[in-house]
C-alpha cells in the first residue's frame, strides 16, 4: 500500500516558474564546470587558478557577482563551448563596482570562439556605459582556427575588441587593468598592450605575436616561451608589462590594491539605505500563474521586489493596464514601468481592457512618464510582460500609431539608465517600447519563464493557416492529419525558441535570473549604472570636451 493510498498528503506538484527555475539551475550548475573535472585538474597542476576561482579570489567577500552571458551558445558546438570559453560579468572589488572578462582556459585551452567576441564585447559596452574599470583575466590560446571564419573579421569581430580598448583608453578615461595569467598570442596580446595596467604571472604567462614554433618557422630562431615573452621578459627587457608577480594569488592581490587606488565617480541621486521588500522573495513563485497566460497581480509582484514593497503610483486611475511610478531598489530612487495584466476596466467606460496590451492613452501615459523621469536624472527599470500593441479599428481611430511612436522616441531617447526585466510575455512591437534589446537598455534580464518572440505559437499557427483553415470550414472539413502535423510542428518550434533559455544562448539577454535573485541582480546592475552620471545612450557616449 502507498503512503498516498494510506491517506498521507500526496507530494506538492511543482508549479510552472519553479520548475523552469529548476532546470536553469542545473544547466548553471553544468556550465559552470566549464571544461570538466580533468582540465580543472590539469590547470591546478600548472600551478593555475581556474577562472571562477580567479574571479571569487578578486571579488570583495560574500557579494555578488552577475554574470553576464553564461547561457551563450550552451546549444551549440555539440556542447564542446560551455560559456563560450570566457566568464563576463559584473562584481564588486575594494568596494566598488567593476566588469571581469576572464578566459576560461579549461575550454578550448580558452580559445576565442565567435560567441566569445560577442561576451567580451557586451563586457566592453558595459563598462563603456557605465564608466566602470574592467579587468581582463587573459588565459588564451587565441583563435578558435576552425571557427576563425566567425572571429576574425567584420565590423563586430575580434579587432572591435581593439577599437572599444582604444577609445576607453583614449576618450573615455575607463580604467582597463589586465593580468596575463596564461598564453596571450597573436592579435590577442593587443588587449592588455591597449589597456592602462599589464600585470605578468612568474612562470604561468606568455605574451607575444608568435609562440616559440611560429618563430622558429618564420625566423629560423630557437627560443622558449619564457625567453620570448615570459614575465620577466617584458618587465625588465621589453617593458610591455608593468608589475612582475609571483602566482595566480598576489596577481589577484595587486589589481585588488589598483582598483582600490583609482578615483571614484558619486552620483546626484539621493541614495538611501536598502529596505527588505514587503514580501518574501520566495513568494514571486505562487504570484506567477501556472498558466502563462492567465492573469495575476503585477502589484503583488512589486511588493516582492521594492524596497519596503512601496510605490508611488503616477496617475493609476488612467490607463490601468501599465503601471507608472516611483519607488527604491536597493536604496537608489527607480521609476517603474510596468504591465498589469488580466481583464481591467475602462475608465471611459467602455468595454474592459486587456492587460498586457498597449493602448494609445497607455502608450501617451508612459511617454510623458518617461520624459519625467529623464529631466530629473532617475533611472527607469521596466517590467515586461507585454503581449504586443492593441489592433482594430478602434485602435487605429485612437492614433495608436501615433501613440507608440511617442512612446518608444521616449524610451529610445531617454539618458538615464534603462534595466529590463521579463516577467513572462515579450512579444510584438510591445517588446521594442518596453526597452527590447535594440534600444541599448543597460542590462536586460529575464527570469525563466521569460517567452520573448514576436508572438505565441498559436498566434503564428492562425497567421501561416488561417486561409486554409477558413476553406475547410467552408467545405464542412477537419485538417487532416498532415496539415496539423505541420500545425503542431510549427507550434513545437516556437515554444522551442520561446524558452528563456534560447534567449540566454543567443545573448538576447545578459542573464536569466531565478525570482529569489531579481533584487540582488537588479541591484548590482542598478549601482553599476549610478558611475556615469553623463548619458546613457547607445555603448557608449564621447565627453562633450572630446
Amino acid at each position: 500500500m502507498t503512503d498516498t493510498a494510506a491517506g498521507a498528503a500526496p507530494p506538492k506538484t511543482e508549479n510552472r516558474t519553479a520548475a523552469l527555475a529548476r532546470e536553469l539551475s542545473e544547466l548553471e550548475a553544468r556550465l559552470r564546470q566549464g571544461g570538466g573535472q580533468k582540465r580543472i585538474d590539469k590547470q591546478h597542476a600548472d600551478g593555475k587558478l581556474t577562472a571562477r576561482e580567479r574571479i571569487g579570489l578578486l571579488l570583495d567577500p560574500r557579494t555578488r557577482f552577475q554574470e553576464v552571458g553564461l547561457l551563450v551558445a550552451h546549444d551549440r558546438y555539440d556542447g564542446q563551448a560551455p560559456g563560450a570559453g570566457v566568464v563576463t560579468g559584473v562584481g564588486t572589488v575594494a568596494g566598488r563596482e567593476v566588469v571581469v572578462v576572464a578566459n576560461d582556459a579549461t575550454v578550448k585551452a580558452g580559445s576565442w570562439w565567435p560567441e566569445t567576441i560577442t561576451k567580451m564585447l557586451r563586457a566592453q559596452e558595459i563598462a563603456m556605459r557605465s564608466r566602470v574599470p574592467i579587468v581582463y583575466l587573459v588565459d588564451s590560446a587565441g583563435v578558435n582556427l576552425p571557427y576563425q571564419g566567425g572571429v576574425f573579421p567584420g565590423q563586430y569581430g575580434a579587432a572591435r575588441i581593439f577599437y572599444y580598448n582604444s577609445i576607453m583608453r583614449r576618450y573615455l578615461k575607463v580604467p582597463q587593468i589586465a593580468a596575463v595569467m596564461g598564453p596571450c598570442i597573436a592579435g590577442g596580446a593587443y588587449l592588455p598592450a591597449l589597456s592602462d595596467v599589464i600585470l605578468m604571472v612568474e612562470g604561468t604567462s606568455f605574451m607575444g605575436l608568435g609562440g616559440p614554433n611560429l618563430v622558429k618557422g618564420a625566423t629560423g630562431q630557437t627560443t622558449d616561451s619564457e625567453t620570448l615573452g615570459g614575465a620577466w621578459t617584458h618587465n625588465a627587457i621589453s617593458g610591455v608589462a608593468h608589475y612582475r608577480v609571483a602566482d595566480d594569488w598576489a596577481c589577484l592581490s595587486k589589481i585588488r590594491d589598483l582598483v582600490k587606488a583609482l578615483p571614484r565617480t558619486h552620483t546626484a541621486l539621493p541614495l538611501a539605505d536598502p529596505a527588505p521588500p514587503a514580501r518574501p522573495e520566495r513568494d514571486l513563485y505562487d504570484v506567477l500563474p501556472a498558466d502563462h497566460r492567465q492573469p495575476y497581480d503585477m502589484r503583488e509582484l512589486l511588493r516582492c521586489i521594492l524596497d519596503g514593497g512601496a510605490l508611488d503610483e503616477f496617475q493609476a486611475d488612467h490607463a490601468p493596464e501599465m503601471i507608472c511610478g516611483s519607488a527604491r531598489l536597493d536604496g537608489v530612487p527607480v521609476g517603474v514601468i510596468a504591465n498589469a495584466r488580466g481583464m481591467l476596466k475602462d475608465p471611459h467606460g467602455g468595454p474592459p481592457k486587456f492587460g498586457g496590451i498597449v493602448y494609445a492613452d497607455s502608450a501617451d501615459k508612459v511617454a510623458f512618464f518617461i520624459e519625467t523621469l529623464n529631466r530629473h536624472g532617475t533611472p527607469i527599470l521596466f517590467l515586461q510582460d507585454v503581449s504586443g500593441f492593441m489592433v482594430g479599428v478602434d485602435a487605429e481611430h485612437s492614433g495608436i500609431i501615433r501613440s507608440g511612436a511617442r512612446f518608444v522616441e521616449a524610451m529610445a531617447t531617454a539618458t538615464v539608465p534603462k534595466l529590463v526585466l521579463t516577467l513572462n510575455h515579450a512579444s510584438g512591437a510591445g517588446y521594442y517600447a518596453m526597452a527590447g534589446q535594440g534600444f541599448d537598455p543597460d542590462f536586460i534580464f529575464t527570469w525563466p519563464t521569460g517567452r520573448m518572440a514576436v508572438m505565441e505559437g498559436d498566434s503564428a499557427v492562425m497567421a501561416l493557416f488561417s486561409g486554409q483553415l477558413d476553406e475547410l470550414k467552408r467545405q464542412g472539413r477537419q485538417p487532416d492529419a498532415e496539415m496539423q502535423a505541420k500545425m503542431q510542428a510549427v507550434r513545437d518550434d516556437y515554444e522551442h525558441q520561446l524558452d528563456a533559455k534560447y534567449a540566454g544562448a543567443r545573448g538576447f539577454v545578459d542573464a536569466v535570473v531565478l525570482p529569489e535573485d531579481t533584487r540582488a541582480a537588479l541591484g548590482l546592475a542598478l549601482r553599476t549604472t549610478l558611475n556615469n552620471p553623463g548619458p546613457h545612450l547607445g555603448p557608449f557616449v564621447l565627453p562633450p570636451n572630446v
